[in-house]
């Protein structure tokens, strides 16, 4: 089994998040790079949902943040 259908999935879904709820989605990195500022206001923003299993490249952008900011 090749990955590119995994990643196309898991492309989609991250393009899709962002598309929908950029603000969510932005926040949701955010917070779980350890990036976003102590603000109530700001935390209501996360979804925890969107943090599964298959969604990699949402993985791989929160540990890229985390590596660099």
């Amino acid at each position: 089994m090749s990955l590119t259908p995994l990643l196309f999935r898991s492309l989609l879904r991250l393009l899709m998040s962002l598309l929908t709820e950029p603000a969510a989605s932005v926040a949701t990195l955010l917070y779980y790079s350890d990036n976003l500022p102590q603000n109530i206001i700001w935390e209501r923003l996360v979804r925890h949902e969107m943090l599964d299993q298959e969604n990699y490249l949402f993985h791989f952008l929160i540990n890229f943040l985390r590596c660099f900011c």
